[in-house]
C-alpha cells in the first residue's frame, strides 16, 4: 500500500486521475489507522509518514501529525512523540488539539523518567535526577493552565501531584544525605528548596524536620524554633 501511495501520488492532468489520487490517499489513511488500532504501529507509522512526506503543508498534514503523535507514543517512541508534539504546537499554536499535543508530550517525559527514583535511591544520592521529570511537570502544568476544561486536564493534575510527591521525596533524601554527613547548610538549602518548589506535598513535613535538626546542629536556635513552629502549625498531629 505504501508503494501504491508513493507511486500513485503524481501530477495528474485530468479529473479521473485526481479522483484516483484522492481515493488512494483515503485508502492508505484508513489502512494506517487500522494498523495502529491493531497495534501494528510500525506499519501504521510508515504509511502516515509517507503521506506526510507527500503533503507536508496541507490540512491533512496536521491530522497526520496527530495520528503520528499517538502512534509514536503508543509504540514507546518517546523522543519522536515529543518532537512531533513540539512541531505540531509550533506550526499550529491555536489549533484545538494543542491540549492533546501537550498531554502526550507530558506523558512521554513522565514515562521516560518514571523509574528514576527507584534507580537513584540505590545509587549516589548526590547525583541530580534526570531533567525529563521537570520537563514532564512543565508540559502538564501548561496544559492545566491553558486548557483547564480539557478532557486531559484532570489526569494531568493527578500526574503533577505524583511528580511533586516524587520530587519532594527525592529532595528530602538528598537533604538527609547532607544532614547525616554534617553538611548542615546544604541540608537546609535542599530542604527549603523542596518546601518552596513542592508546596503541598506530603514530604513537606520531612523537609521541616530536616531544617529543625540542621539548624539545631549549627546552634541556630531561633531559626530552629521558627521551623519547629511552622512544623507544629502545619502538622499538629505528628508530634
Amino acid at each position: 500500500m505504501v508503494a501504491l501511495l508513493l507511486g500513485g501520488l503524481v501530477a495528474c492532468a485530468g479529473k479521473d486521475e485526481v479522483q484516483t489520487e484522492v481515493q488512494n490517499i483515503t485508502e492508505a489513511y484508513e489502512l494506517a489507522q487500522q494498523s495502529v488500532e491493531r497495534k501494528n504501529y510500525r506499519k501504521g507509522i510508515q504509511i502516515f509518514e509517507a503521506i506526510q512526506a507527500r503533503y507536508p503543508f496541507s490540512d491533512l498534514s496536521r491530522q497526520i501529525q496527530l495520528e503520528l503523535l499517538h502512534a509514536y507514543y503508543q509504540s514507546g517512541q518517546r523522543e519522536q512523540a515529543i518532537e512531533t508534539a513540539d512541531t505540531f504546537m509550533r506550526e499550529n499554536p491555536i489549533h484545538p488539539r494543542v491540549d492533546y499535543a501537550l498531554y502526550i508530550k507530558g506523558l512521554s517525559y513522565y514515562e521516560s523518567g518514571a523509574g528514576f527514583l527507584e534507580r537513584w535511591f540505590r545509587r549516589d544520592v548526590t547525583t541530580r535526577p534526570p531533567i525529563e521529570v521537570d520537563l514532564a511537570y512543565s508540559a502538564l502544568r501548561r496544559l492545566v493552565e491553558r486548557f483547564p476544561t480539557s478532557e486531559y486536564a484532570a489526569d494531568a493534575e493527578q500526574r503533577m501531584i505524583a511528580i511533586k510527591e516524587r520530587m519532594s521525596a527525592y529532595e528530602n533524601h538528598v537533604a538527609d544525605y547532607y544532614l547525616r554527613r554534617g553538611a548542615y547548610v546544604a541540608a537546609v538549602n535542599r530542604a527549603k528548596s523542596a518546601l518552596e518548589e513542592y508546596n503541598g506535598a506530603s514530604g513537606n513535613e520531612t523537609s521541616l524536620r530536616i531544617m529543625v535538626e540542621a539548624y539545631e546542629s549549627m546552634g541556630m536556635d531561633d531559626l530552629a524554633a521558627d521551623a519547629r513552629r511552622v512544623l507544629a502549625a502545619n502538622f499538629p498531629d505528628e508530634g
